[in-house]
């Protein structure tokens, strides 16, 4: 096919990306001007949340595949001595799959491993400001770098349809490399509405979360 195509699509998502700049504030002016993008916010969240929710089937389904993949795996090796490089590929893939669709419902779930000391010691304002600190300084950066860097390899990697380097192996290696950009693109929206919601909370347009038992603190703090 020919890259031409791939590169005008590229550049097509890079401008709608451009165009979508303006979400990133969207937290910040909740904070300045609640009462007036309150309901805008709120829904904002809302659908991003429910993207992620979708990816996160995706993930289920793949969580799934992999323990029926690898079963298989194990069967045909030790049982009669088959090994196919196209099913331990697949392995891989579902394994990647499973965490890169999974991660931003996880972070909407409040489900990643903080590693930190003194956020539990906080009040529910302080908690929430570093909430939006560690969103703006950490998680949007990271996931603009794996954006940004990787963005010529991919559009290489779909104008040739790279397949895998073994000749038995999956010919759709530019989807699992796919998984990278989708990764980046999940958090960063799972992001917005997490700072969304915490400026709705700084601003009590939003109900505070219940605060942390002990065991919670522990398993969240270093």
């Amino acid at each position: 096919m020919d890259p031409a195509f791939f590169l005008q699509l590229g550049t097509f998502l890079k401008w709608g990306g451009i165009a979508l700049l303006p979400l990133f504030l969207l937290p910040l002016v909740t904070l300045v001007v609640p009462g007036l993008v309150e309901d805008f916010a709120k829904r904002v969240s809302a659908v991003i949340d429910r993207i992620s929710g979708f990816a996160f089937g995706g993930a289920m389904v793949s969580a799934l595949a992999l323990v029926m993949i690898q079963l298989a795996v194990v069967v045909l090796r030790y049982t009669y001595g088959i090994s196919f490089t196209w099913l331990n590929e697949l392995v891989i893939y579902a394994f990647a799959a499973m965490f890169m669709l999974g991660a931003a419902a996880t972070l909407r779930d409040d489900g990643h491993v903080r590693v930190d000391i003194l956020r539990p010691r906080f009040g529910a304002d302080g908690r929430n400001w570093i909430e939006l600190f560690g969103i703006y300084f950490f998680l949007f950066p990271i996931c603009i770098r794996i954006l940004t860097t990787g963005e010529q390899g991919l559009a290489r990697a779909w104008a040739l349809f790279e397949g895998s380097r073994e000749s038995d192996g999956l010919p759709f290696l530019y989807l699992f490399k796919t998984l990278l950009p989708a990764f980046a693109v999940l958090m960063l929206a799972q992001g917005v509405s997490e700072a969304i919601k915490a400026a709705l909370r700084l601003t009590g347009k939003l109900e505070n979360e219940a605060p942390a038992t002990s065991d919670t603190e522990s398993a969240h703090g270093a």
